[in-house]
């Protein structure tokens, strides 16, 4: 799914120049739809509502035995253990498929991710973003990546270690304030220019550029 259209790429990648202009350091930006498919939670969601009908059924069986009975012409039935046990699986393995499908509406899969996990999620695919496409591939070890996650509605900064040893990660909380104001209005390329804009401020101040700098890392937006 594009969330940018070509005039905002176009913004984010003009904020990214702006930015380096004053620095050594080198800004990537990553925009992804999400940071993981959460596949895992899905399934543990289903198991724990065919595991909760199955244990309901257990507990209390006449209800659901009466329905059947009536749905099926209101005679009554010897049920045998092999047709209870039958039932209780049957009624499992519905559940389990039922709460699979719902979860296909993208809006509700992600209401069930807990916070935490997806703030998680999102820092590690950060970091792995981080570590594929900007980690130690300048000079000094001075890239930065801002990375924004959509469907989690979450960001990371993330510094090589040459920033990371000058500049502690509280200081980045300003330029994802600022950023994240914007973002949740829905405007997303003015967003991210903000963050950027933030971002090299600081850099600037403790990694001036030398005149003999070059542009190491693509200024263009990378959308995952």
């Amino acid at each position: 799914m594009a969330y940018l259209d070509d005039a905002g790429r176009q913004l984010v990648s003009e904020a990214v120049t702006a930015a380096e202009s004053a620095t050594s350091g080198e800004i990537v930006t990553v925009l992804a739809d999400r940071s993981d498919g959460y596949t895992d939670v899905a399934l543990l969601w289903a198991a724990g509502a065919a595991f909760t009908a199955m244990s309901v059924f257990a507990a209390f069986p006449l209800p659901f035995l009466n329905a059947w009975d009536a749905a099926f012409g209101g005679w009554g039935h010897e049920w045998t253990t092999g047709e209870l046990a039958s039932m209780v699986i049957a009624l499992g393995l519905i559940k389990f498929v039922a709460v699979m499908l719902v979860q296909q509406w993208e809006p509700l899969k992600f209401v069930l991710i807990p916070g935490p996990l997806k703030t998680i999620r999102v820092h590690n695919q950060a970091v792995r973003q981080f570590k594929v496409g900007a980690e130690r591939r300048t000079t000094g070890r001075t890239g930065v990546m801002i990375y924004l996650s959509m469907r989690e509605h979450r960001a990371e900064i993330v510094a090589d270690e040459t920033i990371a040893a000058k500049v502690p990660a509280e200081v980045w909380g300003e330029a994802m304030g600022d950023m994240l104001v914007h973002i949740r209005k829905g405007r997303v390329a003015e967003g991210l220019a903000v963050g950027i804009s933030d971002v090299g401020h600081v850099l600037a101040e403790h990694f001036p550029r030398g005149h003999d700098d070059e542009n190491e890392l693509p200024d263009r937006l990378i959308e995952v």
